[in-house]
């Protein structure tokens, strides 16, 4: 009882003493925390220039790779590849013929194709004229049955020809051709053995060249290229050339032998659906042929510009 009474009475008399300790010791935390902030600022205000600057970098530094940072995070995202929806409806069991017709995969399919690629009405420096070259096709990729025609009507004469080729592909874009061409209109009909190759050179360039073979030792060679420029998706430039050559002279249906003729054209056609497009051209040709020289018959080269308009088409 003595004791509890002298710890009761202890205590009452420090109480004083440890809450003066206790405020001493909160104003001395409070004046070390005030010392800390205050550092900063009395060492920034105490750097130099060239320190600022350098603390200022390194701040930008730091901002620019915690953006970066978060711009890759966020591109991460952005890319992240989202699988489709998977089909709702499985594909119904079906033969390898079917699967083969719905995927459209069999290379030895039965196709059709009819081009007409020029139909035009020409003006030159003394007369209109008409000109048409048309081609059709029916086989698959690799064998076919090739058409070809083309001709022209000027001063109420005809002069056309029509081929008809076995048309085979050997290379990647390239196809032979082995047929026989038919010659009519002015004068006598001529038939020829023919043989050509046909197919997409390097650059984009379209190009048709064949040889013929004809009765009485007559040979001929003719070849053909062409381009087309986009200027739009729909405006297309079209630069072509064509050049025929002959071996002799046949003045009944007046060739002459060497350059018989040829043909620079440059056509410019606006597709208004991809298989009808009117077109407007500027074309020059060049042609020897046999006319009366006083008594007898030579052979005169003459040219001509003409101005063309017509219409491209196929199906």
């Amino acid at each position: 009882m003595r004791t509890a009474n002298w710890i009761l009475w202890s205590s009452l008399l420090m109480a004083p003493s440890f809450a003066v300790l206790a405020q001493e010791q909160t104003q001395d935390e409070h004046a070390h925390h005030h010392a800390a902030a205050s550092k900063p600022a009395a060492e920034t205000q105490a750097k130099k220039p060239e320190e600022h600057a350098a603390d200022a970098h390194a701040h930008h530094h730091d901002a620019a790779a915690t953006a970066s940072a978060a711009h890759v995070d966020t591109k991460v995202v952005v890319d992240e590849h989202i699988p489709p929806d998977p089909p709702q409806h499985p594909m119904a069991p079906m033969s390898d013929a079917e699967m083969t017709r719905v995927m459209a995969m069999d290379d030895t399919a039965k196709l059709f194709m009819f081009k007409l690629d020029t139909f035009e009405r020409a003006k030159g420096d003394e007369a209109y004229s008409s000109a048409w070259n048309a081609q059709a096709w029916y086989g698959s990729d690799f064998d076919k049955l090739l058409l070809r025609s083309e001709g022209e009507r000027e001063h109420g004469k005809t002069d056309a020809r029509v081929e008809a080729f076995w048309n085979h592909a050997f290379a990647s874009f390239w196809d032979w051709q082995l047929g026989l061409r038919h010659d009519f209109g002015s004068g006598p009909s001529r038939d020829w053995a023919a043989f050509g190759v046909q197919g997409l050179a390097p650059y984009w360039f379209e190009i048709e060249a064949a040889a013929y073979l004809g009765d009485g030792g007559r040979t001929a060679f003719g070849v053909r290229a062409e381009y087309e420029l986009l200027l739009t998706q729909r405006l297309i430039l079209q630069p072509e050339v064509e050049l025929n050559f002959y071996t002799r002279n046949d003045r009944t249906r007046g060739v002459a032998s060497g350059l018989g003729d040829a043909e620079l054209g440059l056509r410019l056609r606006y597709e208004i659906r991809r298989e009808f497009a009117p077109y407007i051209g500027v074309v020059r040709k060049y042609r020897r042929n046999f006319e009366a020289d006083g008594s007898r018959f030579e052979p005169i080269g003459r040219s001509e510009t003409q101005v063309v308009a017509g219409l491209r088409l196929w199906f």
